[in-house]
């Protein structure tokens, strides 16, 4: 068998079980199998499927019609142009946290920290495109495990602590916190993706039962950790809008930007 041959193969296996944009799954799929880009596909079309290719591909496909993600079957996610590591313990980086990025960057900020930091995407990504001082925290020591590992693959001088939310973190000296916290409502599971429910991890996805938990702890804890001045960026659920800016009635400049679907993605608040 070749490679245009088994690519449509995975293809039609794919299509059929309703799997999403089932070509490109199936070239992301071969490639990881072959070691090679999906580019290198297009130009050894003709090529004969070795035995060792043939037998992780079609691995490859059984993992991904049983519904796991395919990030978590190559190993990869890119975020911000770059490629992170990501594996069961963390979040999926999703294309919409970088409209947390593009807001942080406007604020110029040099000493910052990413509460709940998973992967490490966020942090990194501010550490490499700022040079400011960046700390990541997190609850999971396997999730930053992940996280200290791109940073390192990386070159990403972040400092990484396990803790829930800040608490190892002393009061002040931040003039940036930012954080993608758990904010999926716990009653709306059965109505996820099984990509999501089943496999990427329940602590980075669920914020109570209203989704709401974990900014009610969150904000406090923001405003312990920034200077006077200093700003407060987290991604939020497209329902939460209003319901996060209640909470920061006591703040200033509170603003919700939207993604490019329009709905509602980043909300920005400045401690008084």
């Amino acid at each position: 068998m070749d490679i245009r041959t088994a690519l449509l193969q995975g293809q039609q296996l794919l299509e059929k079980a309703g799997i999403a944009v089932p070509r490109l799954t199936a070239e992301v799929l071969l490639a990881h199998a072959v070691g090679h880009d999906r580019a290198w596909l297009v130009a050894h079309s003709d090529e004969e499927l070795r035995e060792v290719w043939w037998i992780h591909y079609g691995r490859y496909l059984h993992q991904r019609l049983q519904g796991q993600p395919t990030q978590q079957i190559t190993g990869v996610q890119e975020f911000y142009s770059r490629d992170f590591r990501v594996t069961k313990d963390v979040l999926i980086p999703r294309p919409e946290t970088e409209h947390v990025i593009e807001a942080a960057l406007k604020l110029g900020a040099r000493n910052i920290v990413d509460i709940g930091t998973g992967s490490g995407a966020i942090a990194i990504t501010l550490a490499l495109e700022t040079g400011a001082r960046v700390v990541g925290t997190d609850i999971s020591a396997a999730a930053l495990s992940v996280a200290a590992a791109n940073g390192h693959r990386l070159g990403a001088a972040v400092q990484w602590m396990a803790c829930d939310l800040a608490s190892a973190l002393k009061s002040g000296g931040f003039d940036l916190v930012v954080s993608n916290p758990p904010y999926v409502p716990a009653r709306d599971k059965t109505t996820l993706q099984r990509e999501v429910r089943d496999y990427e991890p329940e602590v980075a996805l669920y914020g109570g039962d209203d989704g709401l938990e974990i900014y009610r702890r969150l904000i406090p804890e923001a405003e312990r950790l920034l200077a006077p001045g200093g700003w407060l960026v987290m991604e939020i659920g497209y329902a939460l809008g209003d319901a996060v800016s209640d909470m920061l009635v006591a703040w200033k400049e509170v603003e919700i930007r939207t993604d490019l679907a329009g709905l509602p993605r980043v909300i920005l608040a400045r401690r008084r």
